[in-house]
C-alpha cells in the first residue's frame, strides 16, 4: 500500500502542475513511513517539509486550494488531525458553502491512521465518525493497494476536500498489482466477497480481520468494504441486509459513537423489515486507545468478529 500511495502521489504530481505536496518531514526523510520517498529530488519547489503545527498545515492549504493549487498535505498520523480540527470544520468543509460556489477546497489531508503497529499514545486513534459527521468533507480509508491507489487519485481530483486515513499496518501487509491511472469512485463500497447468511460491514485494517475470521466460519457472508465513510454507499448495505436478513458491522473506533451506530440507523431505517436478528457491532472499547502492551487485547480480533457472525447466523 505504502508504495502505491508514492506511486499515485508521484504521478499526479507529474500530471498536474497544480498538485503540491507538503507536511511533517515528507521532503528530506520521504516521511514517517516512507510514502513520499524520492518526491523531493523529483519534484523540486512543488514537495515540501512543514512546521510541527497542525493547524498551520491545513491552514496553508485552504490558501493554497482557494488560489488554484490541489493540495496534498499530510498529517503525521491521524491522532494529531485533532490539533488542525478547528481548520477542517471551519474552513476546509465550508469553502465552497462560505463563497456560495466561488471558491472550492480541493485539498487532500493524508494521515497513517489506526491499531496495528504498537505506536505511542495519540499515534493509534480511530474517530473517522467525527470527521464523518462534518458537511462537506469526504473520508476516504481504504484496505488495499490497488484501492489506496485508486482513491487518491480520484481524491487528488475531487472538485471539494477529502480526508484519506491509511491502515498503518497495512502499509507493507500485502503486495499485489496496481493497474496505471486507476482511478476508485468516492462513495462506492466493494463487496469483498458474496454470501447468503449475513452481511459484514466494516473498512480499513478490518477487512483482512473479516476475511481471517470468515476462513474458520461456516457462514456465507457478503463483506462489505465501505471505503468511503463519507459519503456512505448505503444502498449496497441496505441491499446486501434485504438479502441475508442479518448484520455485524466491525470497526476500531470505541463502540459507543462509532460510525457502526450510524450503519446500524440506516438499516433501521431503510431495511428493518428484513432483520431476522439484531445488528451486531464489533469495536474497540470505550476507553483511550491502551499502550502497545495492551493494544492486541482492545483490538477487535478474529475470535471476537467469528463470535459475532455466529450469534447473529443462529438466531
Amino acid at each position: 500500500m505504502v508504495e502505491a500511495i508514492r506511486g499515485t502521489l508521484r504521478a499526479e504530481l507529474d500530471r498536474d502542475e497544480d498538485v503540491v505536496v507538503y507536511g511533517q518531514d515528507v521532503g528530506v526523510d520521504g516521511g514517517v513511513f516512507r510514502a513520499t520517498q524520492g518526491l523531493l529530488d523529483a519534484f523540486p519547489g512543488r514537495v515540501h517539509d512543514a512546521p510541527v503545527a497542525e493547524a498551520g498545515i491545513v491552514g496553508l492549504g485552504v490558501g493554497l486550494a482557494a488560489a488554484g493549487y490541489r493540495p496534498v498535505a499530510e498529517i503525521q498520523f491521524a491522532g494529531f488531525t485533532f490539533q488542525a480540527f478547528d481548520q477542517i470544520h471551519q474552513h476546509v468543509s465550508r469553502l465552497r458553502s462560505r463563497s456560495r460556489g466561488k471558491l472550492t477546497c480541493p485539498m487532500v489531508i493524508r494521515a497513517p491512521y489506526g491499531l496495528g503497529v504498537k505506536a505511542l499514545e495519540h499515534h493509534s486513534e480511530s474517530y473517522e465518525a467525527g470527521y464523518a459527521h462534518i458537511p462537506g468533507l469526504k473520508v476516504v480509508i481504504p484496505s488495499t493497494a490497488q484501492d489506496a491507489a485508486g482513491l487518491l487519485r480520484s481524491a487528488i481530483r475531487a472538485p471539494d476536500p477529502v480526508l484519506f486515513f491509511e491502515p498503518m499496518v497495512l502499509y507493507r501487509a500485502a503486495r499485489r498489482p496496481v493497474p496505471a491511472d486507476h482511478e476508485v469512485p468516492l462513495g462506492e463500497a466493494r463487496v469483498v466477497e458474496e454470501g447468503t447468511d449475513v452481511t459484514v460491514v466494516t473498512w480499513g485494517a478490518m477487512v483482512r480481520e473479516v476475511e481471517g475470521a470468515l476462513e474458520e466460519s461456516e457462514a456465507s457472508a457478503d463483506v462489505i468494504d465501505l471505503r468511503t465513510i463519507s459519503p456512505m454507499d448505503t444502498e449496497t448495505v441496505r441491499e446486501s441486509v434485504r438479502k441475508t436478513g442479518r448484520c455485524v458491522v466491525v470497526h476500531e473506533a470505541p463502540r459507543s459513537g462509532g460510525f457502526g451506530a450510524e450503519i446500524a440507523a440506516r438499516i433501521s431505517d431503510e431495511a428493518v423489515w428484513h432483520l431476522e436478528a439484531p445488528i451486531e457491532r464489533v469495536a474497540g472499547y470505550d476507553v483511550p486507545v491502551p499502550l502497545p502492551g495492551r493494544e492486541e487485547a482492545y483490538r477487535p480480533d478474529q475470535e471476537r468478529i467469528r463470535g459475532a457472525i455466529e450469534r447473529v447466523t443462529s438466531s
